[in-house]
């Protein structure tokens, strides 16, 4: 369980967790500052913290060693994760050369397209694995050039089947992880109402790659499809794709992308909380531009900032109640459209 924050810290977390915030400048207690580590390491917004405080200087630290020695160990930890996510990347080429080799059309998707596209600090945004996405009659084959890089399966076949994820780990050292993906959302239930695909991303893209409505599909997807809000990184993605759309054209898309895809729910529910947590405006009218049903006005009760923030708090029941019952309304939520579309 992570140390509670007050009110007032909770607010320094996320000006710590912003990666265009300014640095911090308020005085902070060793203890305060302890506990606020100690959560953006869980929520995966530490090497945005380390790199602030850097930024601010080590002398307006507090005159605290016990806070001085977790902070070096911190950054030895984050040296190593950056080391691991460049190491990730090497493979992750080797095998898209083997997929193009075998002529099998692929993609890399999340972390590290993440961190290149939408960071201007790419080291603000480690990843722990890579995740390739293919078309789903293809897995097989791509499973097969994943193995000739010399990478074993992971995870049980025909559940791995079922879910369109294939767990894959390198052979000489299990922490690397390699995903396969053929689409996405994950959840069967929840597949017969969203889909995001390689087909529904080049769709998205047009004639170009990675663009910023395909960016950003991709992490309301990561968010509230593949996993249950379960740490603040996953809102900082989005924050960061709501920024990277410079036009109205790119809006536009993203909104075509949500109706073609699906997932107007949950567009509507991430760039929400989003907006909330962050003070992000635009992020706010995009999700307004959703007109609410039925699950949108419920899930929007359930997916507060207060979910988010107290994941493992305390009240962490509370918020895992809040997300459980969050994914039953998506499983039931049926598909509708878009104000304004036919």
């Amino acid at each position: 369980m992570l140390p509670s924050l007050t009110f007032a810290e909770e607010r320094l977390l996320l000006r710590f967790a912003d990666p265009v915030a300014a640095a911090v400048e308020d005085d902070v207690s060793a203890k305060a500052l302890s506990a606020l580590l100690d959560n953006a390491e869980f929520h995966g917004v530490l090497p945005i913290m380390l790199r602030k405080l850097q930024e601010r200087g080590d002398a307006r630290l507090p005159p605290d060693a016990g806070l001085r020695e977790k902070l070096d160990d911190l950054r030895d930890k984050a040296t190593i994760a950056t080391g691991q996510s460049m190491l990730l990347q090497y493979h992750g080429d080797r095998i898209m050369k083997g997929m193009a080799a075998a002529s099998i059309p692929a993609r890399i998707v999340k972390g590290p397209v993440f961190a290149r596209k939408l960071y201007r600090n790419v080291s603000d945004r480690p990843f722990t694995d890579i995740d390739i996405l293919v078309e789903p009659a293809n897995l097989a084959r791509a499973n097969q050039v994943i193995a000739a890089c010399g990478f074993e399966l992971g995870s049980d076949e025909a559940e791995s089947s079922q879910l369109q994820e294939f767990k894959w780990l390198e052979k000489e050292n299990s922490s690397l992880l390699v995903e396969l993906h053929g689409d996405l959302v994950h959840d069967t239930g929840m597949r017969r109402r969203l889909s995001l695909g390689f087909r529904e991303l080049g769709i998205i893209d047009g004639e170009a790659t990675d663009t910023p409505a395909a960016l950003l599909t991709i992490a309301i997807v990561h968010a509230a499809g593949g996993h249950k809000f379960h740490r603040l990184q996953l809102c900082i993605d989005v924050l960061q794709g709501v920024r990277a759309l410079q036009s109205g054209e790119s809006e536009t898309r993203l909104l075509d992308a949500a109706h073609m895809t699906g997932i107007e729910l949950e567009l509507a529910i991430v760039l929400n909380v989003t907006g909330q947590l962050f003070g992000e405006r635009r992020a706010l009218e995009l999700a307004g531009r959703i007109k609410p049903d039925l699950s949108i006005r419920l899930a929007k009760r359930l997916i507060t900032t207060n979910t988010l923030l107290r994941v493992n708090s305390r009240k962490k029941i509370g918020s895992r109640l809040r997300r459980d019952a969050f994914r039953w309304i998506q499983r039931l939520a049926k598909a509708r459209a878009i104000s304004g579309k036919a």
